[in-house]
């Protein structure tokens, strides 16, 4: 069963508010699916600061340095993905999520494929993120579009050693080439923050 995949970049305020909503249900979802990793989740998604950083979501990830990019089938949102300017050159990808409804149809590849074009537009040669161990689904899909695992940087904190995995791409090259990038100052904002 296939319907109409539409991809556009959030500019609108009812744009802005689909993109909160899959933030949310991404949060639900993981506590739904992985109830023995409540406390983990929580942590990470700490729910006053996360509130804060969905108000947010417009300037952290405002154009031209960053994007939020939703996905809708048969005209209903299902699936969103951001990134912003980790360094000169660099993007980190945030928040892809594709809802339940919407899983099946590729949503989660043509968001990646789509925010690769724009990152790309927008000056960067290379992207990365952080993920959870346990969202297996989710690095299945990171590494059929090219992504690779990264070291972890040297000043994760130990509850997090085992159960998150850093992956980088290459935006400029057809073979990944990335450059393994550990610099601590710049990945010093995920382990404050960590929404």
């Amino acid at each position: 069963m296939s319907g109409k995949i539409t991809v556009i970049v959030a500019e609108s305020a009812v744009h802005l508010e689909a993109a909160r909503y899959l933030c949310r249900d991404w949060v639900n979802w993981q506590l739904k699916v992985f109830p023995e990793k409540k406390d983990i989740i929580l942590s990470v998604f700490d729910p006053i600061e996360y509130a804060k950083t969905l108000e947010n979501l417009p300037s952290i990830h405002a154009r031209p340095k960053g994007a939020i990019i939703l996905a809708s089938l048969d005209g209903d949102y299902v699936g969103c993905v951001m990134y912003q300017e980790m360094a000169p050159k660099l993007a980190e990808v945030k928040r892809l999520f594709v809802a339940e409804s919407g899983r099946g149809h590729g949503v989660g590849h043509i968001l990646l494929t789509e925010m690769f074009l724009h990152m790309k537009n927008d000056g960067y040669e290379r992207a990365q993120f952080s993920s959870a161990r346990f969202l297996t689904h989710a690095r299945d899909l990171y590494e059929k579009v090219g992504f690779e695992e990264i070291p972890l940087p040297q000043d994760i904190p130990d509850e997090l050693a085992e159960t998150v995995y850093f992956m980088e791409k290459a935006l400029n090259v057809t073979q990944n080439q990335s450059s393994i990038l550990t610099d601590n100052a710049v990945w010093d904002g995920i382990f404050g923050k960590r929404n």
